[in-house]
């Protein structure tokens, strides 16, 4: 079952259970979704489905440290439920063994020697590790790899 096939399935139980706030979020996904199939004419698979659902989640992430700021704790709240269940559709996030793997063998893969070859040691990176880490935490791993 693809990603969307199944984003679907959970909205249609969503609705027969009544849940009102997963409701709401899931369509709110199902939308972006649909949204970006739009905008560029293709029926989107399930890496493409990913990328959306990170992007959300990153949108997510950065509101709450504004409402955090802002001292919105019910809003905070708000973003942290939908982050959960946005969540639920990502795969299971590298461990920090994992990750350190895949940047020394992408460091040595692309003959990485200085901080001025960090985009190709990202772009190796990024098809591999793609919504199953976070990609700026990669990037200073791998800048501080080079840098040393």
């Amino acid at each position: 079952m693809s990603l969307k096939a199944r984003i679907q399935e959970d909205m249609k139980s969503a609705m027969r259970a009544g849940e009102k706030e997963k409701l709401a979020n899931i369509r709110m996904v199902m939308a972006a979704i649909k949204q970006r199939e739009v905008d560029e004419r293709i029926e989107l698979d399930d890496a493409q489905v990913l990328s959306v659902i990170d992007k959300m989640i990153k949108q997510r992430r950065e509101s709450i440290v504004q409402f955090k700021a802002g001292g919105r704790a019910d809003l905070v709240a708000r973003e942290e439920a939908e982050l959960a269940q946005l969540g639920a559709y990502m795969p299971a996030q590298l461990s920090e063994a994992d990750l350190d793997a895949m940047i020394a063998a992408a460091i040595t893969a692309t003959g990485a020697a200085s901080i001025k070859d960090m985009g190709k040691v990202m772009a190796a990176i990024k098809a591999k590790a793609a919504g199953r880490a976070d990609m700026g935490a990669v990037g200073a791993r791998i800048k501080a790899r080079l840098s040393a």
